[in-house]
């Protein structure tokens, strides 16, 4: 997997207009929701692939990670390319209240999930997905993906019992040992 750490100021400047979110966590989807459609744009026009965005505490402080890929995998230098790019649009176009360090890496052998369309593409692999809450007294569940019925996630679990998972209720979902095209270089 290739990493490339970038520290980021937080912004100067708060738009006053704007409606601030209360929780930390509606905050960091704010900021989530931001990043993808600033890093997405880029990514089109890079012809690179946005695979997931995550915003987090740490032990070391804020983390921006930002997972991209392409066809054959992404190398270092479409890594630190990218985040050349994308933290100059972050310092522009993205407020935050704190500093973070962005984080531009491919997505490797645990591919996370974060859209509805990848339990599509990533149909017949195996996955690890993590519900906010039980299904059948169960918050984890690893197993084949069978893809999407409406806004739920077909899996079928390693007891071979068919799960299915709202898609607004995973916490995190990933790809496991996946070595498909897609998979880092």
């Amino acid at each position: 997997m290739n990493i490339i750490n970038r520290e980021t100021k937080k912004s100067e400047k708060p738009d006053k207009g704007m409606i601030q979110p209360k929780t930390t966590a509606e905050r960091e989807k704010v900021i989530v929701d931001k990043v993808w459609d600033l890093a997405g744009t880029l990514c089109e026009s890079e012809q690179i692939e946005l695979v997931y965005v995550q915003y987090q505490r740490e032990p070391g402080g804020r983390i921006l990670r930002v997972y991209i890929d392409k066809p054959g995998g992404v190398g270092l230098n479409d890594c630190i390319n990218f985040s050349r790019q994308l933290s100059d649009i972050l310092d522009i176009y993205l407020e935050t209240e704190t500093s973070y360090n962005l984080e531009v890496s491919s997505p490797g052998t645990d591919r996370p999930l974060g859209r509805l369309q990848d339990f599509v593409k990533f149909k017949g692999n195996m996955a690890k997905i993590k519900s906010a809450r039980a299904i059948d007294g169960q918050k984890n569940f690893k197993g084949v993906l069978l893809g999407v019925m409406g806004e739920n996630i077909k899996l079928q679990a390693q007891n071979n019992k068919n799960v299915e998972i709202p898609f607004a209720d995973i916490v995190n979902a990933r790809l496991v040992d996946y070595s498909g095209e897609t998979s880092c270089s």
